[in-house]
């Protein structure tokens, strides 16, 4: 019985192609990261991100004056005018931001400025869930002019 049973293993192996019938193993494709800067009107450029404050290291929080804790995400917006060499240059400005979910529930992002060398960021701390799709929207007054960005983060 034995020998019946490994013959029809072996007949059984060779029968069935290499990897099931499937394609080769390719190698990984390079997904390139969600757009993170948003031009604006004139020479106005936004830079911004939201993350889990768990993935900043300890120092970034301590320079931002946060804590690092399950459930809350920090919003940085950076404001930068470019000049016609493409250099960026700080730049003064109100923000003010809100989160929408999926369900479509909106909650206010209260931006406080930080200063990051010669530059200044707006960071703001708000809750967050585990596997939270949000949209920020941002509006920006600088020059006098309002001016207004969104975007996406699946957290």
């Amino acid at each position: 019985m034995s020998r019946l049973r490994s013959t029809c293993m072996l007949l059984l192996a060779l029968a069935l192609p290499a990897g099931c019938g499937g394609q080769a193993p390719q190698p990984a494709q390079f997904i390139a990261p969600a757009p993170a800067v948003a031009e604006l009107d004139g020479s106005l450029r936004a830079h911004y991100n939201l993350l889990p404050t768990l993935s900043l290291g300890e120092p970034t929080a301590r320079q931002y004056g946060i804590e690092r804790s399950a459930g809350t995400a920090l919003l940085v917006v950076a404001l930068r005018r470019v000049d016609a060499d493409g250099v960026e240059h700080p730049v003064d400005g109100k923000l003010q931001a809100q989160a929408r979910d999926l369900s479509g529930r909106r909650q206010p992002i209260a931006l406080r400025a930080a200063s990051t060398g010669d530059y200044v960021d707006h960071i703001g701390v708000l809750p967050v869930s585990p596997r939270d799709v949000l949209r920020i929207d941002v509006q920006v007054d600088v020059d006098g002019r309002r001016q207004a960005f969104d975007f996406e983060r699946h957290l």
